[in-house]
């Protein structure tokens, strides 16, 4: 069998886009690596990604775009003009989509993975252009596609209710935490600390700044805890889009001296940060998955986040769940692990179990059948 895959938004940059479907692609290349060497995959980058950057296997050929694919407006024509063309030269078996589309004349079978559909339940929250592309290309994608992956059952779920696929077509493959979040060593998160001028104890939000994250929420509910808990803010993540209604709501609550903004943080460092946070708080509105409540949990973080999409699924009975719309209800939930250690010890150690659920080996193993399962109804 012979695969290609487009891993375009494999990204290898300092930027808020090395987040999420990056990070998906990356553990789904590596897993497959170590699980199969019987099959052969084409594997097309941006540029500037070979086979040295991935470190994959020989059975896996990386073939870097000479163009700036990261941008949509230059993938965008790729996955549809260029990619239907490559797949016939290399006379692939399977194509797989990784991000909701597949080319709309397909040569080949095709495996889509879908992330979410916020650009159909939030269109507000996108862009005009992105939103009409990505409403339009997934809905052709799922309906022609051999297999669909979802990253969680909520997201099966939506496919299924929003897009009309019938079930048996869809495959939950969820994503799990990479290797390195766990919780460090003591003397390191000392180190830590003192580099980064930490203070003792701390609120923590990561993620990028986007409508949908719902940090305002998260900004009205400090305000309440603020008044009681000399306890600050820290917002890590990179700006997005549609950001300025969060730095408004700052200042109408008087925040500017309470909530420090760090930026995007730096992979390496980023389980350093969870470690550091008293607790994670995530008010997201809506998550195909919800990564960072998952990495929290694994470097020993107790989470609060929300009680929609599939973050009720990650987290579990490990977290505090509140409705995205309460801000009262995310303040009292800070106040009750910021003040009640024994509550504080429980998440902990629920938080940590739970993460040892999710394995991208299990990920890497369902997607290899799909591919499979495509080839042989071909």
């Amino acid at each position: 069998m012979h695969v290609a895959i487009n891993a375009h938004l494999l990204a290898h940059t300092r930027s808020f886009r090395r987040a999420g479907v990056s990070h998906y692609i990356e553990q789904v290349l590596i897993h497959l690596g170590q699980i199969d060497h019987a099959n052969r995959y084409s594997v097309y980058t941006t540029r500037g990604l070979d086979n040295r950057a991935l470190g994959l296997p020989p059975n896996f050929r990386v073939l870097p775009s000479r163009l700036p694919t990261i941008n949509p407006r230059v993938r965008i024509p790729w996955e549809q003009l260029l990619a239907p063309l490559l797949i016939r030269r290399i006379h692939a078996d399977v194509f797989h989509g990784v991000l909701n589309v597949l080319p709309i004349v397909c040569p080949t079978p095709g495996v889509v993975t879908v992330h979410d559909l916020a650009f159909i339940r939030f269109p507000q929250t996108f862009r005009a252009y992105n939103r009409t592309y990505l409403d339009f290309a997934t809905r052709l994608s799922v309906r022609h596609a051999a297999r669909i992956l979802a990253v969680s059952e909520h997201t099966k779920r939506e496919v299924v209710g929003l897009l009309g696929v019938p079930a048996e077509r869809v495959v939950v493959t969820p994503n799990a935490v990479r290797a390195h979040f766990r919780p460090p060593a003591p003397s390191a998160l000392a180190a830590f600390r003192a580099a980064k001028g930490l203070p003792e104890r701390f609120v923590l939000y990561v993620g990028t700044l986007e409508p949908r994250k719902n940090l305002t929420t998260l900004l009205e509910a400090y305000a309440e805890v603020a008044r009681r808990h000399d306890v600050p803010l820290l917002v890590g993540g990179g700006k997005g889009w549609l950001y300025d209604a969060v730095f408004q709501r700052l200042d109408e609550l008087g925040l500017r001296e309470r909530v420090r903004f760090v930026g995007y943080i730096e992979e390496e460092e980023l389980p350093l940060w969870y470690a550091a946070a008293t607790v994670f708080v995530f008010p997201s509105i809506y998550e195909g998955f919800g990564m960072p409540p998952l990495e929290a949990m694994a470097c020993g973080t107790p989470v609060i986040t929300s009680n929609s999409s599939s973050l009720p699924e990650v987290v579990g009975d490990a977290g505090l769940l509140v409705s995205p719309h309460d801000p009262g209800g995310f303040a009292a939930a800070i106040e009750r692990v910021l003040t009640d250690a024994a509550l504080h010890h429980e998440l902990r150690v629920r938080g940590l179990a739970r993460a040892q659920i999710f394995d991208w080996r299990v990920t890497a193993e369902r997607t290899l059948a799909a591919y499979e399962a495509a080839a042989g109804g071909r």
